[in-house]
């Protein structure tokens, strides 16, 4: 039941992401002067580039883009991973796709819990990319019975924030105060901790296993491991990084530079090595790396016609390559990405035309002062001007992108081959309940994007 005075849902989930980025520019020093690089970079493609500042102007997403980043956690168990959907529903987050990283050597599979409504997106497109690691596939048979003990013994959400979950989930809502409780309560499952559960010889052994396993089952909860902006051109910020004091990852993930930005790109510089203590030891003798800086820049969703052409150009280029994208081939990587994608229409009406991309559609002012209209034929609309389309902008993740920054970041030894299938189905039972097809989202975006328009003209 709803309540005049319940905060929404949105704005909680504002407010917790302007929370966690303060918190994490404080854990993270360089996280700092990489949001100054991509506001810098942001302001200059806006000012030198009047078609991407109209387009922005247009679908309302000028708004949101300094708003705009993403997170991303890892968890041990089943609980952990069905509680945080609960934590999340309360800032009307959803989980929204399901993503297998094994195939890339990374034991995890993944959702990512964000906003599903177009309105919701624009007043907050905080999204959290979250994965439970698969103790399955450790092969150490004691070693995953310890893990499994370990995980079952620690508590990763604090007394008060599991009270204001179940409170908004029994009222309906949060009230003003409860909500800036939940806030404070919430952001202490994602700090860092220099503590570790563990000896240094038990964090050994699990880090020879992989080292994504320690991350996960080492510390008291899942800290946020990178938290990501939005930038317009990744390929400035990618080249400014060094002059920042960043070193970036050799190759960005994702599509090649575009005319017509889609999905998604993403590049990152190296996990921190950060000083930690064990159980068995006085004092911070130990490290660990696991947090790392990300940059990532948004384009065109694409339908099932435009990801299966994706698909396909990416995996023609990769098997071309004969491995990892990495520094020594990055040069020759790239090469053969530009050459292969160059069969994927690189204009907006052409992607629209072949139906490999999702559009929003709306009423020109030529059409809010037609009185009558001859036509209802979306075509006919707008070649005579009445309506005109802008893309919708992606908003979740590639798994083959997300296994390339995970893996510059845990290093090339720690690339593995597991011999295991995507179990989706587990995944699920593990949430609580069934993942959210993305596709399926943007394709009702785009209709109800074209209902309002033949509402907005027949009035």
């Amino acid at each position: 039941m709803s309540h005049p005075n319940f905060v929404s849902p949105d704005l909680i989930r504002q407010r917790f992401s302007k929370a966690m980025s303060d918190m994490y520019r404080e854990e993270v020093p360089l996280y700092g002067a990489l949001m100054e690089l991509v506001e810098q970079t942001n302001r200059h493609v806006l000012e030198s580039d009047p078609q991407v500042a109209q387009q922005l102007n247009s679908t309302g997403e000028i708004q949101r883009l300094d708003l705009e980043r993403h997170g991303a956690i890892r968890v041990g168990t089943a609980h952990e991973l069905a509680t945080l959907a609960r934590l999340f529903a309360v800032m009307g987050m959803q989980p929204v796709g399901y993503y297998d990283l094994t195939p890339a050597g990374v034991p995890v599979h993944s959702t990512a819990f964000r906003a599903v409504h177009e309105a919701a997106l624009q007043v907050s497109p905080f999204r959290v990319f979250t994965s439970l690691l698969r103790l399955e596939l450790i092969e150490d048979l004691e070693l995953r019975s310890f893990a499994q003990s370990v995980l079952d013994k620690r508590s990763i959400f604090t007394p008060t924030a599991l009270i204001l979950i179940e409170r908004a989930q029994t009222q309906g809502g949060l009230t003003e105060q409860e909500a800036e409780d939940f806030v404070v309560q919430a952001l202490e499952t994602f700090r860092w901790h220099h503590s570790a559960t563990v000896t240094a010889e038990q964090y050994q052994k699990l880090s020879a296993q992989h080292r994504l396993i320690a991350d996960v089952v080492a510390f008291k909860g899942p800290h946020i491991n990178h938290l990501t902006p939005r930038t317009l051109d990744i390929d400035i910020v990618q080249a400014q990084m060094p002059a920042h004091g960043i070193t970036p990852k050799a190759v960005i993930e994702g599509p090649p530079r575009r005319q017509c930005p889609i999905l998604l790109r993403q590049t990152s510089f190296k996990a921190l090595d950060e000083p930690i203590a064990f159980t068995d030891q006085a004092q911070t003798r130990g490290s660990h790396s696991a947090r790392f800086g990300e940059i990532e820049q948004r384009g065109a969703a694409l339908t099932p016609k435009g990801r299966a052409l994706y698909d396909r150009l990416l995996n023609a280029a990769r098997d071309e390559l004969k491995d990892f994208p990495n520094e020594a081939n990055a040069e020759r990587y790239n090469t053969l990405m530009a050459q292969h994608f160059g069969e994927f229409p690189d204009t907006y009406e052409g992607m629209r035309r072949q139906e490999l991309a999702y559009f929003r559609y709306f009423v020109t002012e030529k059409g809010r002062a037609a009185e009558e209209l001859k036509t209802s034929s979306l075509e006919d609309l707008l070649s005579g001007g009445y309506l005109q389309v802008e893309p919708l902008v992606y908003e979740d993740f590639l798994p083959v992108s997300a296994a390339g920054i995970f893996q510059s970041n845990l290093g090339d030894a720690a690339q593995t081959h597991y011999g295991v299938h995507s179990n989706q189905q587990a995944f699920e039972k593990a949430l609580g309940r069934p993942t959210i097809d993305e596709l399926g989202l943007y394709a009702e975006t785009q209709r109800r994007s074209i209902e309002q328009c033949f509402a907005a003209l027949t009035a």
